[in-house]
């Protein structure tokens, strides 16, 4: 059986203030002719399907779009809500759906959806678990007295899995979408300082192929069959050397399983270019570029450029974020330690302050201007 691993798809997303409704209509029909074409047995969506809980109509009739587009392709859909969504707004209408063969996680109570499908090789159990934390676990068993109650993510989701009384000599498959330890991160993610929300790869050793969301990146995490596939769409500037796939998933026998890449191909990428004012505005500079590409420029010039952004977006008019790199920014200076800071006047303070971000120090005047603001605060 054949499945697509797809996740984060984040619809209704805004990166700088820029929609991405455009793109994401655009990669969606993409992702609808690669289940036609490879031609998968069910589509795997492992959460963040919205980028807000409470998502606009806009979104939520693509998403309806997108689901009524698979379901007329004959193929089953399943997918869990991540921690982006809403649980309940992502199970409302979950047993209509279900006799379409659209499949999505309910809120959870203590028990994980399984559906189990059949092909030559016997039984899969597909098990659907949604975005868990500890308190999320807890609030679940709470009426259960002799439940344990986990206290770190970990101990969430091991006893999530636990619960759900797993066949291990058939064939399973979990979609779920957690933080496993080990993966690498992107900036477009949300992210648990100290990294409170890893989980172990080993608690999901009983499953032939782990179908994970919430890594922006498409990746495996300790063993082959555990992976991430990634967002159908660069979210971030520190995804711009990525290629954007889709994963696609065969399972045979027990214990044979085969995992691919599709590559996507966007409406606009996402690149970053380097260089000085005039260098970017020259014709033979992006002439054999895509100029509406979302990108970041970075200037070289020593002098600030007036109004740069609005200059360069008469070339470049997806710019979505300008940055300098110059003997002003590349100055490296050490911070003071929280000691040093209580023995300097709000006025060294606020002299260092300048100097950091301007690579000189305050004139007489701003000196005798931000001295007398500070007393009128004070």
């Amino acid at each position: 059986m054949r499945f697509l691993h797809i996740s984060d798809l984040h619809i209704g997303k805004r990166v700088n203030e820029f929609s991405m409704i455009e793109d994401q209509n655009y990669i969606l029909k993409q992702i609808l002719d690669i289940a036609a074409a490879k031609r998968v047995d069910a589509v795997l969506i492992a959460g963040d399907i919205y980028d807000k809980p409470v998502p606009s109509a806009e979104a939520v009739q693509m998403f309806d779009w997108f689901l009524t587009g698979l379901a007329d392709l004959g193929k089953k859909v399943f997918a869990v809500a991540g921690n982006h969504d809403s649980p309940e707004r992502i199970a409302f209408g979950a047993q209509l759906m279900s006799g379409r063969g659209v499949y999505v996680s309910p809120v959870y109570d203590g028990t994980a959806f399984c559906q189990v499908l059949t092909d030559a090789y016997g039984e899969i159990g597909i098990y659907l678990l949604p975005f868990v934390k500890p308190a999320i676990v807890r609030h679940a068993l709470e009426g259960e007295i002799q439940s344990a109650s986990p206290e770190s993510y970990q101990e969430a989701v091991e006893l999530a899995v636990e619960r759900m009384g797993i066949d291990c000599t058939r064939r399973n498959i979990l979609i779920a979408h957690q933080f496993v330890t080990g993966a690498g991160r992107c900036d477009s993610e949300e992210v648990a300082v100290g990294g409170l929300d890893n989980v172990d790869g080993t608690v999901f050793d009983c499953f032939d192929y782990v179908a994970l969301g919430h890594i922006h990146s498409p990746q495996s995490v300790g063993r082959e069959n555990v992976r991430y596939c990634g967002t159908p769409l660069k979210y971030s500037f520190s995804e711009a050397d990525q290629e954007k796939s889709v994963t696609v998933v065969e399972l045979r026998e027990k214990g044979r399983t085969s995992i691919s890449a599709v590559p996507l191909a966007p409406l606009r990428d996402m690149r970053r270019i380097r260089g000085s004012y005039r260098e970017m505005m020259s014709k033979t500079f992006w002439q054999d570029t895509n100029t509406e590409d979302y990108v970041q420029v970075t200037l070289t010039d020593e002098e600030d450029i007036p109004d740069g952004m609005q200059r360069l977006r008469t070339v470049y008019p997806n710019l979505m974020r300008l940055i300098y790199d110059n003997s002003r920014t590349r100055q490296d200076r050490s911070v003071d330690t929280a000691a040093q800071v209580e023995q300097k006047s709000e006025l060294e303070l606020f002299g260092e302050f300048f100097e950091l971000q301007n690579n000189q120090p305050m004139s007489r005047e701003q000196t005798d201007y931000v001295e007398k603001l500070i007393e009128r605060l004070k």
